[in-house]
């Protein structure tokens, strides 16, 4: 009985020190890794275990032992972008080996519906795709939708090349995105998407960047709880965005804002802070590029405008852009706008224009650069528009003027040597503009480069004294 023990306490111990050597979900064959960076590698094996890693692109072995918590990690080298790779990890026991690994750049999609969005949804951009969909230098990581109430280390997902079928479920926003870089760039992209519709943004930040400031913590405890996704602060984040935090990205992309749309007030800082933690978990100052909100029928207040104003002032936020989609909407009436290639297509020229450098890119969006009054009408200066404006049929569309007291009436507008001019005999002496300001008012000023006019007022009055809807 004594051998037995001691045959049997020696197993014991021998199975601890050569325990199964695993890797987290996102370190995975298929994987795409950031070119030309550090990146980390990681897993868990036996405590005291030393595990070796060997990188494809260069033959090189590393080895690293495992902590006291059976956790282990290696910074690698990535190469210039290419593939595929193999990447190999061994101990004593053990040895996985990871198949058609992609050097590239890898970018992060999330937010609500408006991201999540798919062939699988009725998404109809995407179906024109299915027979030319194969491209082994895109890859796709979903991330299921969970929850959890502290962060997590893993996820249950898996990379995969982009085919007829794994774009049916994928986001056609981060697709889209994805292909024209990729198509830019010529690099493999890979694309992690951790979107989950109805989901407010205070869900996707840390626990602690709403709860430690009283007026997001406020502001959160307004926001009415939903069957179908959570409402508590840092609950995706902490099991669809802490597990991808030690792996390297490019940046991120991001839709979402009408589930805020009845805290509009406080959504700036909510978002500047979320992507600031971003930034923080990763360790590095990620572009982050964003969609303003599309018009809606909300009901009631100018919420959806008071938002849209709300994710145009965030513009001051330091490395972030937004795309504006007023003009691909189909009807006021429906919150997922159609138009999705579009959509990808302008946040992936943010990316190749800002994050890239590429030159010759319109990217960003025309916008207010100063109204001034002269006389009876009042001169509205533009931003980001060099080539002027397309000159549309009935003319321009989308302003409304007023005096003092308020009362708003639709303008005259014209265009004069570039700047735009409004005017209307209801308001001989106008003092405040507003465009395309309202719920479910879009304006139909466009660039020549086919950019929209960011919505704008030049008054700070109660909006819900405005007949605009």
């Amino acid at each position: 009985m004594k051998k037995a023990f001691f045959v049997s306490t020696a197993l014991l111990l021998l199975n601890s020190l050569c325990a199964q050597l695993r890797l987290p979900a996102i370190i995975s064959s298929h994987m795409v890794l950031q070119q030309k960076d550090s990146v980390w590698l990681w897993g868990w094996a036996g405590p005291g275990e030393k595990v070796y890693i060997t990188t494809g692109w260069n033959q090189q072995r590393d080895s690293v032992t495992t902590n006291h918590g059976a956790r282990w990690k290696l910074k690698v080298k990535t190469p210039a972008a290419g593939g595929p790779f193999t990447v190999s990890f061994n101990t004593n026991s053990h040895v996985i080996v990871l198949e058609n690994v992609m050097v590239g750049e890898v970018w992060v999609c999330s937010g609500q519906s408006n991201m999540e969005w798919s062939y699988n949804n009725g998404e109809k951009d995407t179906r024109a795709e299915m027979a030319s969909a194969a491209n082994n230098n895109i890859h796709f990581f979903q991330v299921p939708k969970s929850t959890a109430d502290a962060p997590q280390d893993d996820v249950k997902a898996q990379w995969l090349p982009c085919d007829s079928n794994t774009l049916k479920s994928f986001s056609a926003v981060g697709y889209f995105f994805g292909k024209k870089l990729q198509r830019q760039l010529n690099v493999p992209i890979g694309l992690i998407n951790s979107s989950w519709g109805g989901t407010p943004a205070e869900v996707w930040a840390p626990e602690e960047t709403v709860l430690q400031d009283e007026t997001l913590k406020t502001a959160a405890a307004k926001i009415k709880p939903a069957a179908w996704w959570p409402n508590e602060p840092g609950q995706a984040y902490n099991a669809m965005i802490a597990p991808l935090t030690m792996y390297s990205i490019a940046g991120a992309i991001w839709y979402q804002g009408e589930s805020n749309t009845g805290t509009y007030d406080t959504y700036g800082k909510l978002l500047a802070g979320m992507i600031d933690a971003w930034r923080k978990a990763w360790h590095k100052e990620l572009p982050f590029y964003y969609v303003q909100i599309a018009p809606y029928k909300y009901g009631n207040n100018n919420i959806g405008a008071l938002l849209q104003e709300a994710q145009t002032k965030l513009q001051s936020h330091p490395h972030v852009g937004m795309v504006v989609v007023t003009d691909l909407i189909d009807s006021a009436t429906n919150i997922h706008p159609s138009h999705k290639r579009e959509v990808g297509n302008r946040l992936a020229n943010w990316a190749l224009g800002d994050a890239y450098q590429q030159p010759n890119i319109p990217f960003k969006n025309p916008a207010l650069a100063g109204a001034e009054v002269k006389g009876s009408t009042i001169v509205v200066s533009v931003s980001n528009a060099p080539m002027g404006f397309q000159l549309k049929e009935g003319g321009l569309k989308g302003f409304y003027i007023s005096g003092e007291p308020e009362r708003w009436v639709p303008a005259e507008a014209r265009i004069v040597h570039g700047k735009i001019v409004l005017q209307s005999k209801q308001v001989p002496q106008p003092k405040y503009v507003r465009y395309g300001f309202g719920n479910t008012l879009a304006g139909n000023v466009i660039t020549a480069e086919g950019l929209p006019l960011t919505p704008f007022r030049t008054d700070n009055w109660a909006v819900d004294q405005s007949p605009v809807q």
